[in-house]
């Protein structure tokens, strides 16, 4: 078997088809001016620094018919599945579903919470809405992954500590080995991503691995 040089210690790679990059929203209302993370006054050029190694290892994976799974944080324009706690925290000059430079932030269909134009999906990807933080939560990721018996998952995108960190745990609980590519996530607060990165790989991987992307890259590869 095929394997990653990773940390804590080497991630087995198995046949490509059981293997799937997830690129966890990587959409406007995050990374653009104007959007829902300008908002909560961050600055979004930290989460921009990452989308020429994600473009990388999309490409990749596209050329050697990896599964792609792109997932999208969003609600129904009636706020039906936004429970209003989650709405209202935060106080920040806008909320969900309120309508910014870039429409309603964080509704579905709204330009804002479009992926980036860099990473638009192609035809055949899988595009996962969510209303949570985690992709498994009310979705179809599951039936996506158990349809097409993946079982290794590389993760990307942002945030490191939120949205990427709850879907890894939960990948984690279904029984996934689960790789979160260190140069292919972000966050708004550098330190935050440390702490991520070190809680997950704690113990022997206790949630998982994580590696570079050039590592990435060179195991996928030579697979």
């Amino acid at each position: 078997m095929a394997e990653i040089l990773a940390h804590p210690y080497p991630y087995p790679l198995p046949s490509l088809s059981q293997v799937a990059l997830v690129i966890i929203d990587m959409q406007r209302d995050f990374l653009e001016p104007g959007g829902f993370g300008e908002a909560l006054g961050n600055d979004v050029t930290k989460l921009q620094a990452i989308v020429p190694t994600v473009q990388a290892l999309l490409a990749t994976c596209r050329r050697l018919g990896i599964t792609v799974i792109h997932t999208l944080e969003c609600h129904q324009p009636d706020l039906s599945d936004c429970p209003p706690a989650k709405r209202e925290r935060g106080k920040g000059s806008l909320t969900i579903g309120d309508r910014g430079p870039m429409g309603r932030i964080l509704i579905q269909g709204e330009p804002g919470n479009a992926i980036i134009p860099e990473l638009t999906p192609a035809p055949g990807e899988i595009i996962i809405p969510k209303p949570g933080k985690g992709a498994f939560y009310h979705t179809t990721l599951p039936q996506e992954l158990a349809q097409r018996q993946i079982t290794h998952l590389l993760f990307t995108g942002v945030t490191t500590e939120v949205c990427v960190q709850t879907t890894m745990r939960e990948a984690n609980d279904r029984g996934y080995e689960c790789l979160l590519i260190e140069d292919a996530t972000a966050s708004y607060f550098e330190d935050f991503k440390t702490a991520t990165l070190a809680m997950l790989t704690a113990q022997g991987g206790i949630i998982g691995w994580s590696a570079p992307s050039t590592e990435v890259l060179a195991g996928l590869i030579n697979l």
